[in-house]
């Protein structure tokens, strides 16, 4: 059958059941790693000393912990470990975690986002096993990967094995925006890959394990269900916030590009009701900036006044009232933040070449290079950044194809 008369008899038997008032059953919920693992896996944690690397988007479908997910399963969980943020999520971007006792059960929390970033041989004594369970958001500058790999090369060193219960990348499988340079590996880009890698945190940490050499035995329990190309919508999976600045989708589908402007001195809403949705300054012309952009692929850009970042959330303008560009994504399969970002940043720097201020080596951190930023002050077109970018994620596309767990 060829893929046009498929196409036919697809819409014929769904305008069929139209006709007769039936309605095409809606596909099954996406399991996380989680609800797998207690169902088809359980074998991996019988009979052996957990410890679990999670925080508050540990869940279930419904919303319960993995901790009395595991604990009701009869699990011997030992310890839990937390990332960046903390166990219960709230605490602010870049913000050192303290050690701590979980109040419900007893068991250590060892931060792993505090003066301890790997966990220590005592850490892990009395562990069989470490499962890793943590909401990624799809963008190389989350450190939820970093916090994994460290686990990964601390449990290999032990001999202990390492397992990584799945979720789904919330914003698709699409992959945008430059390859890291190896020399600018970072604990906010500890892989060469692109800015949107369109891999879960599963997928990277087979990746991490290829490309950092880490010998550790890795198992990665797939979410069921997940296809790339799923919207997260569908998966009827419970929204929740990896980071405080990340509260909804729609700054989600943002922060591959907008977090390039935390290496500027322009605001991206933290401190703001809509963080990671605008770009912002005192001294920001928005309606100069919007002309020399134009049009944009799946976006609508407009003008806002009278945003006042409020401390601890912003850094640079607390309490100052700025005017903005507010994001809003209109068609996410046309829509690259990573590109839109760059044409941002072309504009703003031409509009406002007095006042805009690059913090160098941040910027060069999230850019994953210095040569983004030589670029862009040398004056070289977007175009020719962009047909860059594409070379260079073709070239790490093949890279990736012995890890993808996931059909498109």
């Amino acid at each position: 059958m060829t893929a046009h008369v498929a196409r036919v008899v697809v819409t014929m038997l769904a305008l069929a059941g139209c006709a007769t008032g039936q309605v095409a059953p809606a596909a099954p919920p996406v399991r996380p790693g989680i609800e797998v693992l207690l169902s088809d896996s359980a074998h991996l944690v019988r009979g052996r000393r957990v410890g679990l690397v999670m925080n508050h988007t540990a869940i279930d479908r419904g919303g319960t912990s993995d901790v009395r997910r595991l604990l009701a399963a009869g699990v011997q969980l030992v310890a839990l470990f937390s990332p960046e943020h903390g166990v219960r999520g709230a605490a602010a971007p870049g913000e050192l975690v303290g050690s701590s006792t979980d109040s419900a059960t007893g068991l250590p929390i060892y931060s792993l986002y505090g003066t301890i970033r790997t966990p220590t041989r005592e850490m892990l004594g009395g562990i069989d096993v470490v499962l890793v369970d943590l909401q990624d958001v799809g963008a190389r500058y989350f450190t939820y990967l970093s916090t994994a790999l460290e686990v990964m090369k601390a449990a290999g060193a032990m001999g202990l094995p390492v397992v990584v219960l799945d979720r789904p990348n919330p914003i698709g499988g699409a992959v945008q925006g430059n390859v890291l340079q190896p020399a600018f590996r970072t604990f906010v880009g500890p892989l060469v890959v692109p800015m949107r890698p369109g891999l879960t945190l599963g997928e990277l940490a087979r990746l991490g394990r290829e490309e950092l050499g880490l010998d550790v035995p890795l198992t990665v329990v797939p979410a069921a269900g997940w296809r790339r190309s799923m919207p997260f919508e569908d998966t009827r999976l419970p929204y929740v916030p990896a980071s405080p600045n990340l509260p909804t989708l729609e700054s989600l589908w943002h922060y591959p590009g907008l977090c390039l402007f935390e290496g500027t001195n322009l605001s991206v809403g933290r401190g703001t009701s809509m963080p990671f949705e605008v770009i912002a300054a005192p001294w920001l012309d928005a309606r100069t900036v919007l002309r020399a952009v134009g049009e944009i692929d799946g976006l609508k850009l407009f003008p806002v006044n009278g945003l006042t970042p409020r401390s601890p959330g912003d850094s640079k303008y607390a309490d100052t009232a700025l005017t903005g560009l507010r994001l809003r994504v209109t068609d996410r399969r046309r829509y690259d933040p990573t590109a839109t970002a760059l044409r941002l940043l072309v504009a703003i720097r031409a509009t406002h070449p007095a006042e805009f201020r690059w913090i160098a080596a941040h910027f060069d951190r999230l850019a994953g290079t210095d040569s983004l930023r030589l670029d862009l002050e040398a004056g070289r077109p977007v175009a020719s950044v962009l047909d860059q970018w594409a070379a260079q994620r073709q070239a790490w596309m093949s890279r990736r194809q012995g890890v993808l767990l996931y059909p498109e």
